[in-house]
């Protein structure tokens, strides 16, 4: 596996296109508290200058955990592509409706009652400090084959089809 590390709209297309495409992630508050607590959520969106947005009740165990500490750790695996993302960064909740409206989502309802009129609706946007990535650079199918050809003829993989490193904003 080869290191290529990434800065300004390169980090932010990567961490654009991986987050977008797991679309959930493990998304961990009190990172100074074992065991980190870590709790499924979906990914609104990811804008272009590289924040990660998500909706989110106020009254969440998470939305107080962030009241107290902003920093946040989310974990995206997309293990189909073997694509995997780490973002450490700041979070901040947003109640006001010109945020709600622009970031709402249909299938947010499932989770209010009065839909994106709901009190409790809560955005939270996520500023990466720093991320890491995983990525194949040759695709999933390649990849296995590679894996499977060194496993038959009992040598062993380069891993030359895989890329990591550091993504920067």
């Amino acid at each position: 596996m080869s290191t290529e590390n990434l800065t300004h709209h390169d980090a932010v297309k990567k961490i654009k296109d991986l987050s977008e495409s797991a679309k959930i992630c493990m998304f961990c508050t009190e990172l100074d508290t074992l065991p980190i607590n870590s709790r499924p959520m979906s990914l609104q969106e990811t804008d272009d200058e590289g924040n990660l947005w998500f909706i989110s009740g106020d009254s969440s165990n998470k939305n107080f955990e962030i009241k107290d500490d902003k920093r946040v750790q989310l974990f995206f695996m997309n293990n189909g592509d073997y694509q995997y993302l780490s973002v450490f960064g700041d979070a901040t909740i947003y109640k006001d409706r010109s945020t709600i409206e622009d970031k709402w989502s249909p299938m947010a309802k499932a989770w209010f009652e009065d839909g994106k009129d709901d009190p409790d609706v809560s955005i939270i946007r996520v500023e990466p400090r720093e991320s890491y990535y995983w990525d194949t650079k040759i695709g999933k199918l390649v990849s296995l084959v590679n894996f499977v050809t060194a496993a038959v003829t009992g040598n062993t993989t380069d891993n030359s089809d895989g890329v990591e490193g550091n993504a920067k904003i």
